[in-house]
């Protein structure tokens, strides 16, 4: 059964990522899709602690889709991160160009 959890926090983080990436495309814009990947986070870890009360049927299951949260947020963060990294670098060289 953990191994199913485990790969279950995988899946959907790689689905934020996507789904993410596919925002990136249409909007042009890296804090959007950190936005939306962080709106994941909690859309996510609620599906993922409905999804483990239903097959663990165990109250504190629901600590799982916490613990799924948790980890889309940190996920959201480092893109976050990155979006300022490239702001950062995009600014010096458009700088020094000139």
């Amino acid at each position: 059964m953990e191994g199913f959890f485990f790969i279950l926090i995988g899946f959907l983080i790689v689905v934020a990522n996507v789904i993410g990436f596919v925002f990136y495309k249409k909007k042009k814009n890296l804090y959007n899709a950190a936005f939306i990947i962080l709106l994941l986070a909690g859309v996510f870890g609620g599906l993922g602690g409905v999804l483990a009360l239903i097959i663990i049927r165990d109250p504190f299951a629901l600590f799982y889709g916490l613990n799924i949260a948790y980890y889309l947020l940190i996920n959201s963060l480092i893109v976050f991160i990155l979006a300022i990294l490239v702001t950062i670098i995009k600014k010096y060289t458009s700088s020094r160009t000139i």
